[in-house]
C-alpha cells in the first residue's frame, strides 16, 4: 500500500486563521528557503551537499530543512540505519515551487544590476533559445500584464489574515557574516512582512500613503520606510499629488510592474496548497477571456508553455 506524504495533498488551513497569501508568502519570503530549493530542484538532498554549497550555519540549515519538512515541502528519508543519515526530497508541492523560483530568477537577472556570483543564463530546452518566461493565462493562452488582471479579496481574504505571522523574516547569516545573495532586490520586496503587504497594495490599487496606511495597519513610521525604499529600489516612483502637490503618490515602475508574475506564481502555488474552508484569498479575472486568472509561464521566444524544471536548462556565463 502507497502512503500518500503531507507534502502530496494540500493542508486544509483553520477558519478564519491565516489564509493561503500568508502562508505562501511566509515560506517564499525568506532567502536561504529559497535557495534550498534552488539546489533541491538541481537535485541536492543531503545535509552535508547543502553544507558545502551555501555560506550557511548548521543551526540555521538545520531550522530551514526541519521546518521545509514540516510544511510538506520537504521529505526527510533515512538512506542509511547505523549511524542514522537522512537525506531531504522534495515532495509534489516542493517541485511545485519552480514557476516561482524562475520567475524570481528572471527578474533578478533582467532588472537588478549586482549579485554575489553572476546568474546564469536560461535556455528553452525544447527550442534551444535562450528565453525569458512569459506570463501567459492558463484559460486562453494569451500574454497578460498586470494590467489586463483585475480582482481583490475573496471569501477568505483580508489585509489581517493575509499578512505573514513573523514581524519581520530576516535572513540568518552563516558565522563569518556570508549572505546568501542571490535575491537581494526580491527579500526586499517580499522578505518583510509589510514589504509584501505594501506590494500586494500597489498591485491592488493603492497610490496614496494614507490608502497605504489603511490596508497596511502597519504604524506611519514603517510604511513610509518601506515605501522610501521602494522607491529607492526603482520600483516604486513618487509624483506630486492630485489633490496637493505635497501629498504623493506612488505608482509603480517597469521594474515593479516586472515582479507582477513573481506575485502571480507565489499567490497560485499558495492557494493550491494551503486550502481555506471559506474559500479563496484573492480571486482574480483575465479581463480578455472574462476566466478565473491563473498564470502559467511560457518561453518567450517560441510561446510554448514552460511544463517543469526539465524544460529549462542553465548555463554559466563566462
Amino acid at each position: 500500500m502507497t502512503v500518500e506524504h503531507p507534502g502530496d495533498a494540500p493542508t486544509q488551513l483553520e477558519a478564519g486563521g491565516q489564509n493561503a497569501v500568508a502562508h505562501a508568502l511566509g515560506l517564499i519570503g525568506d532567502e536561504w528557503t529559497l535557495l534550498i530549493l534552488r539546489y533541491a530542484t538541481a537535485g541536492v538532498r543531503r545535509y552535508s551537499d547543502y553544507l558545502d554549497r551555501l555560506p550557511i550555519s548548521n543551526s540555521v540549515l538545520t531550522n530551514r530543512l526541519s521546518r521545509l519538512a514540516e510544511v510538506g515541502i520537504l521529505e526527510k528519508v533515512a538512506y542509511q540505519q547505523r549511524p542514522p543519515r537522512f537525506e531531504y526530497r522534495l515532495t509534489k508541492r516542493g517541485r511545485d515551487t519552480w514557476p516561482i523560483l524562475l520567475a524570481i530568477w528572471a527578474w533578478e537577472a533582467r532588472w537588478v544590476a549586482q549579485h554575489e556570483e553572476l546568474l546564469p543564463v536560461m535556455r528553452h530546452s525544447r527550442c534551444g533559445q535562450p528565453f525569458q518566461p512569459l506570463l501567459m493565462c492558463a484559460a486562453c493562452g494569451k500574454p497578460v500584464e498586470p494590467r489586463d488582471v483585475t480582482g481583490g479579496f475573496g471569501p477568505s481574504g483580508t489585509w489581517e489574515r493575509s499578512v505573514p505571522a513573523a514581524t519581520t523574516r530576516r535572513r540568518s547569516f552563516a558565522g563569518s557574516g556570508a549572505s546568501p545573495g542571490l535575491f537581494p532586490q526580491t527579500m526586499a520586496l517580499i522578505g518583510n512582512r509589510w514589504s509584501s503587504a505594501l506590494l500586494g497594495a500597489a498591485f491592488l490599487g493603492a497610490h496614496r500613503f494614507k490608502d497605504f496606511e489603511q490596508r497596511l495597519g502597519a504604524p506611519p513610521t514603517m510604511v513610509a520606510d518601506r515605501l522610501r525604499t521602494f522607491c529607492d529600489l526603482g520600483v516604486l516612483d513618487p509624483a506630486p499629488g492630485t489633490e496637493r502637490a505635497d501629498w504623493l503618490s506612488y505608482h509603480l515602475t517597469a521594474k515593479g510592474r516586472a515582479f507582477f508574475p513573481v506575485v502571480m506564481c507565489t499567490l497560485d502555488w499558495g492557494h493550491r496548497w494551503f486550502k481555506a474552508p471559506e474559500g479563496r484569498a484573492l480571486v482574480y479575472r483575465h479581463t480578455e477571456c472574462r476566466r478565473i486568472f491563473t498564470p502559467r509561464l511560457a518561453c518567450d521566444q517560441c510561446r510554448e508553455p514552460l511544463r517543469g524544471g526539465t524544460d529549462v536548462s542553465i548555463e554559466r556565463t563566462s
